[in-house]
Protein backbone atom coordinates (compact mmCIF):
# COMPACT_ATOMS: atom_id res chain seq x y z
CA UNK A 1 0.00 0.00 0.00
CA UNK A 2 1.01 3.54 -0.64
CA UNK A 3 0.27 7.37 -1.19
CA UNK A 4 0.62 7.85 -5.12
CA UNK A 5 1.13 11.48 -3.72
CA UNK A 6 1.69 13.92 -0.50
CA UNK A 7 -1.18 15.93 -1.89
CA UNK A 8 -4.16 14.00 -1.60
CA UNK A 9 -5.49 11.05 0.11
CA UNK A 10 -5.05 9.00 -2.73
CA UNK A 11 -3.98 5.23 -1.46
CA UNK A 12 -2.54 2.69 -4.10
CA UNK A 13 -3.50 -1.34 -2.23
CA UNK A 14 -2.15 -4.12 -3.71
CA UNK A 15 -1.41 -7.63 -2.96
CA UNK A 16 1.66 -8.87 -2.61
CA UNK A 17 2.91 -12.14 -4.28
CA UNK A 18 1.72 -14.44 -0.99
CA UNK A 19 -1.84 -12.97 -1.65
CA UNK A 20 -1.87 -13.34 -4.86
CA UNK A 21 -0.85 -16.89 -4.60
CA UNK A 22 -3.36 -17.20 -1.74
CA UNK A 23 -6.22 -15.39 -4.12
CA UNK A 24 -5.76 -17.77 -7.60
CA UNK A 25 -6.53 -20.81 -5.43
CA UNK A 26 -9.99 -19.77 -4.55
CA UNK A 27 -10.85 -22.09 -1.46
CA UNK A 28 -10.94 -19.45 1.29
CA UNK A 29 -7.55 -19.72 2.05
CA UNK A 30 -7.06 -15.85 0.93
CA UNK A 31 -8.26 -13.44 4.18
CA UNK A 32 -6.90 -10.21 5.21
CA UNK A 33 -6.81 -10.77 9.24
CA UNK A 34 -3.35 -8.05 9.68
CA UNK A 35 -1.80 -4.92 8.23
CA UNK A 36 1.30 -3.59 9.04
CA UNK A 37 2.55 0.17 8.11
CA UNK A 38 5.84 1.55 7.87
CA UNK A 39 8.23 4.53 6.79
CA UNK A 40 10.25 3.50 4.38
CA UNK A 41 10.54 6.61 2.73
CA UNK A 42 11.49 8.57 5.19
CA UNK A 43 15.17 10.03 6.52
CA UNK A 44 14.37 11.56 9.84
CA UNK A 45 18.03 13.36 9.52
CA UNK A 46 16.42 15.81 7.57
CA UNK A 47 14.61 17.23 10.48
CA UNK A 48 15.90 20.85 10.81
CA UNK A 49 15.05 22.21 14.60
CA UNK A 50 17.12 24.89 13.37
CA UNK A 51 14.85 25.94 10.31
CA UNK A 52 15.24 29.61 9.91
CA UNK A 53 11.58 29.97 10.03
CA UNK A 54 9.76 28.27 13.55
CA UNK A 55 8.79 25.13 14.47
CA UNK A 56 5.83 25.02 11.94
CA UNK A 57 8.78 24.39 9.23
CA UNK A 58 11.20 21.99 11.11
CA UNK A 59 9.80 19.00 9.04
CA UNK A 60 9.13 20.63 6.31
CA UNK A 61 12.16 18.84 4.11
CA UNK A 62 10.33 15.32 5.44
CA UNK A 63 6.66 16.34 4.62
CA UNK A 64 7.59 17.17 0.88
CA UNK A 65 9.83 14.12 0.38
CA UNK A 66 8.47 11.52 -2.49
CA UNK A 67 6.72 8.46 -1.44
CA UNK A 68 6.88 4.79 -2.81
CA UNK A 69 3.82 3.58 -5.12
CA UNK A 70 3.16 0.23 -3.90
CA UNK A 71 4.92 -2.75 -5.35
CA UNK A 72 4.49 -6.71 -4.22
CA UNK A 73 8.03 -7.85 -3.19
CA UNK A 74 8.75 -7.96 0.13
CA UNK A 75 12.38 -7.93 0.32
CA UNK A 76 12.33 -4.65 -1.07
CA UNK A 77 9.26 -2.98 0.35
CA UNK A 78 8.08 -2.08 4.05
CA UNK A 79 11.71 -2.86 5.70
CA UNK A 80 11.37 -0.40 8.32
CA UNK A 81 8.03 -1.44 10.03
CA UNK A 82 6.39 0.87 12.32
CA UNK A 83 6.46 -0.75 15.81
CA UNK A 84 4.37 -0.02 19.07
CA UNK A 85 7.12 0.32 21.91
CA UNK A 86 6.41 0.73 25.76
CA UNK A 87 5.97 4.52 27.03
CA UNK A 88 9.31 6.14 28.10
CA UNK A 89 11.28 3.77 25.80
CA UNK A 90 14.90 5.94 25.04
CA UNK A 91 16.74 3.14 23.19
CA UNK A 92 15.38 1.73 20.42
CA UNK A 93 15.74 -2.37 20.20
CA UNK A 94 18.46 -3.62 18.12
CA UNK A 95 18.79 -7.53 17.42
CA UNK A 96 21.85 -9.17 18.09
CA UNK A 97 22.73 -12.07 16.17
CA UNK A 98 26.93 -13.20 17.79
CA UNK A 99 28.05 -12.30 13.45
CA UNK A 100 28.48 -9.27 11.42
CA UNK A 101 29.19 -11.85 8.63
CA UNK A 102 28.76 -15.57 8.32
CA UNK A 103 31.21 -17.48 6.03
CA UNK A 104 30.28 -21.66 5.77
CA UNK A 105 31.87 -24.29 3.55
CA UNK A 106 29.48 -26.94 1.14
CA UNK A 107 27.51 -28.85 3.66
CA UNK A 108 28.67 -26.99 6.63
CA UNK A 109 25.81 -26.08 9.24
CA UNK A 110 24.91 -23.23 11.32
CA UNK A 111 22.48 -22.77 13.86
CA UNK A 112 21.23 -19.08 14.72
CA UNK A 113 19.96 -17.82 17.66
CA UNK A 114 18.94 -13.76 17.58
CA UNK A 115 18.04 -11.80 20.40
CA UNK A 116 17.53 -8.37 21.14
CA UNK A 117 19.00 -5.62 22.80
CA UNK A 118 17.31 -2.45 24.82
CA UNK A 119 13.23 -4.22 24.37
CA UNK A 120 10.88 -4.00 27.53
CA UNK A 121 13.45 -3.27 29.93
CA UNK A 122 16.07 -5.62 29.47
CA UNK A 123 19.63 -5.62 28.41
CA UNK A 124 18.92 -9.02 26.20
CA UNK A 125 16.02 -10.76 25.73
CA UNK A 126 14.25 -13.37 23.14
CA UNK A 127 10.74 -11.74 21.60
CA UNK A 128 7.53 -14.06 21.91
CA UNK A 129 6.71 -14.69 18.46
CA UNK A 130 10.75 -15.16 17.25
CA UNK A 131 12.03 -13.80 14.57
CA UNK A 132 11.52 -14.12 10.72
CA UNK A 133 14.89 -14.45 8.66
CA UNK A 134 15.18 -14.01 4.90
CA UNK A 135 17.56 -15.38 2.75
CA UNK A 136 18.13 -13.58 -0.75
CA UNK A 137 18.56 -16.69 -2.39
CA UNK A 138 17.48 -19.82 -0.87
CA UNK A 139 19.44 -22.03 -3.78
CA UNK A 140 22.84 -21.27 -1.30
CA UNK A 141 21.57 -23.93 1.32
CA UNK A 142 20.15 -27.34 1.57
CA UNK A 143 17.98 -26.30 5.06
CA UNK A 144 16.82 -23.45 5.75
CA UNK A 145 14.64 -23.77 8.81
CA UNK A 146 13.30 -22.14 11.66
CA UNK A 147 12.14 -23.88 14.96
CA UNK A 148 10.95 -23.05 18.23
CA UNK A 149 7.58 -21.06 17.51
CA UNK A 150 4.48 -22.40 16.94
CA UNK A 151 2.39 -19.55 16.01
CA UNK A 152 0.28 -19.57 12.63
CA UNK A 153 2.31 -17.67 10.57
CA UNK A 154 5.49 -19.43 11.78
CA UNK A 155 4.07 -22.51 10.53
CA UNK A 156 3.13 -21.00 7.37
CA UNK A 157 6.53 -19.94 6.49
CA UNK A 158 8.79 -22.94 7.36
CA UNK A 159 6.23 -25.03 5.46
CA UNK A 160 6.44 -22.91 2.18
CA UNK A 161 10.18 -23.37 2.05
CA UNK A 162 9.62 -27.46 2.00
CA UNK A 163 8.23 -26.61 -1.74
CA UNK A 164 11.26 -24.40 -2.95
CA UNK A 165 13.89 -25.96 -4.42
CA UNK A 166 17.65 -25.16 -4.44
CA UNK A 167 18.01 -25.26 -8.27
CA UNK A 168 16.53 -23.01 -11.48
CA UNK A 169 16.07 -19.27 -10.50
CA UNK A 170 17.30 -17.20 -7.82
CA UNK A 171 14.40 -16.69 -5.22
CA UNK A 172 14.12 -15.18 -1.68
CA UNK A 173 12.76 -17.20 0.93
CA UNK A 174 11.52 -16.46 4.77
CA UNK A 175 11.51 -18.51 7.99
CA UNK A 176 10.06 -18.01 10.87
CA UNK A 177 11.36 -19.04 14.58
CA UNK A 178 13.32 -18.56 17.91
CA UNK A 179 16.44 -20.74 15.85
CA UNK A 180 17.07 -20.56 12.40
CA UNK A 181 18.89 -23.69 11.17
CA UNK A 182 21.37 -23.18 8.30
CA UNK A 183 23.33 -25.97 5.84
CA UNK A 184 24.85 -24.91 3.01
CA UNK A 185 24.35 -26.40 -0.53
CA UNK A 186 26.40 -29.76 -1.56
CA UNK A 187 25.24 -28.44 -5.40
CA UNK A 188 28.53 -28.06 -7.26
CA UNK A 189 26.70 -27.17 -10.41
CA UNK A 190 25.30 -24.29 -8.38
CA UNK A 191 28.83 -22.56 -7.99
CA UNK A 192 29.45 -22.91 -12.15
CA UNK A 193 33.48 -21.03 -12.65
CA UNK A 194 32.82 -19.34 -9.05
CA UNK A 195 34.71 -20.86 -5.89
CA UNK A 196 32.31 -18.28 -3.86
CA UNK A 197 28.52 -17.90 -3.65
CA UNK A 198 27.09 -14.63 -1.66
CA UNK A 199 24.06 -14.01 -0.33
CA UNK A 200 22.16 -11.69 2.65
CA UNK A 201 20.10 -12.86 5.93
CA UNK A 202 17.89 -10.40 7.16
CA UNK A 203 16.60 -10.78 10.40
CA UNK A 204 13.31 -9.10 11.39
CA UNK A 205 12.44 -8.70 15.09
CA UNK A 206 8.38 -9.88 15.20
CA UNK A 207 7.59 -8.03 18.23
CA UNK A 208 9.83 -5.24 18.57
CA UNK A 209 10.75 -4.35 14.76
CA UNK A 210 14.02 -4.02 14.94
CA UNK A 211 16.30 -5.59 12.01
CA UNK A 212 19.62 -6.70 10.93
CA UNK A 213 21.39 -7.78 7.76
CA UNK A 214 24.45 -9.51 6.79
CA UNK A 215 26.13 -11.09 4.02
CA UNK A 216 26.34 -14.74 4.04
CA UNK A 217 29.24 -16.32 1.63
CA UNK A 218 29.39 -20.31 0.53
CA UNK A 219 32.76 -21.48 -0.34
CA UNK A 220 33.33 -24.12 -2.76
CA UNK A 221 35.09 -27.74 -1.07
Amino acid sequence: MGYLNNQVVTVDAILTNKGRELLAKNDGSFRITQFALSDDEIDYTLYNPTHPSGSAFYGEAIQNMPLLEAFPIETQIMKYKLATLPRGTAKLPVLNLGYSAITLVQGASLALTPQTLNYLGNNQTYETSGYSCTVSDVRLFNTFTGVGINTPAATAANAAITSTSTLGTNVSATVIGSQINLRATTVDTLFGANTQLSATLTFVGLDSGARLTIPVTINQN
